[in-house]
């Protein structure tokens, strides 16, 4: 009975974890549903709605500096939320009204620069130290899962999860139900067909980078929670590649199976089969396991199956 417990406990806790990878997978489908593109910049995009979001709740910030007061919970994840639309609009000014008609590698490739460069600017504007990011989600066990099945499992990442049931229900019913969600497929499919029927590039491409800011910053309030906002939060975006190639890069729902999947399995190696090959096996696991699709579904298991006629 102890036995299967542990086992329970192992396996919640690699769920509660994939849920936290499956929020920044969904940043990737996003951009990758409207463009084709994988936007090597979205995990950077989440470390930097967390450190705005730090720096309008914290005094040590440029926001107390330069108007002497912080803003409430409340008021700055809007106001962080704002940050980010304005970012993807100065994300397609710049960069992407200029690739339009680019090859995909060549939007890959400028993803790879901008991650760079909203890197640096987080480290100018807000420092590299670690910085705690407390915005009133419960921390520790739950308590009732605790006294009644003897099961430890993080508040937080019951919060993550619900969190994450949200945003792939409000997703789903806009890729499929709204105009924009419908141009969204549509530039995805043919940039040059969208075009010619009368579809803005620009406009869709500000919306979705929009759209994928906030699911950025949703990720960045979750892990920042976690393990404060760092740096390295950035390398969030490693993680949720394998969790990509599971699920499918073009599925919203894929994000979430992949992201379960993987945090299942990485977490039931490390336990049982780690102590067998020297442990450290939860770093490469995944990896391993992606491998493995690509070899016998390389389109994921929800992906759509590209065939090219030549």
């Amino acid at each position: 009975m102890a036995f299967d417990l542990f086992l329970l406990e192992v396996v919640i806790s690699g769920l509660m974890t994939g849920v936290m990878y499956a929020l920044v997978a969904l940043g990737f489908v996003l951009i990758f549903k409207a463009s084709g593109v994988f936007n090597f910049a979205q995990g950077v995009l989440a470390l930097f709605a967390a450190l705005a979001l730090y720096d309008f709740l914290a005094e040590d910030g440029w926001f107390f500096a330069v108007f002497g007061f912080t803003l409430p919970v409340w008021l700055a994840i809007p106001a962080t939320a704002l940050i980010m639309i304005l970012l993807a609009w100065v994300i397609e000014r710049a960069v992407l009204r200029f690739l339009v008609k680019q090859e995909e590698i060549i939007l890959f490739m400028a993803t790879i620069g901008l991650a760079f460069v909203l890197e640096g600017l987080g480290d100018l504007l807000f420092g590299s130290d670690v910085k705690p990011l407390d915005i009133g989600i419960p921390q520790g066990a739950s308590d009732w899962l605790l006294d009644n099945f003897n099961l430890y499992v993080e508040k937080l990442e019951i919060v993550a999860a619900a969190t994450a049931a949200v945003l792939v229900t409000a997703l789903a019913i806009f890729f499929q139900k709204t105009r924009v969600g419908r141009a969204l497929r549509a530039v995805a499919d043919d940039h040059q067909a969208a075009l010619s029927v009368g579809i803005s590039l620009d406009k869709i491409w500000v919306i979705v980078w929009s759209v994928s800011g906030i699911v950025a910053l949703v990720a960045g309030i979750m892990w920042g929670s976690k393990s404060g906002v760092q740096f390295s939060l950035s390398l969030i975006a490693l993680k949720a590649l394998p969790v990509l190639i599971l699920g499918g890069f073009t599925s919203v729902p894929g994000a979430i199976v992949g992201g379960l999947i993987i945090g299942v399995g990485e977490k039931v190696a490390e336990v049982y089969v780690g102590p067998l090959v020297g442990g450290a096996i939860e770093n490469w696991f995944a990896y391993v396991l992606a491998l493995g699709f690509l070899l016998f579904r390389p389109q994921g298991l929800f992906g759509e199956r590209i065939i090219e006629r030549v």
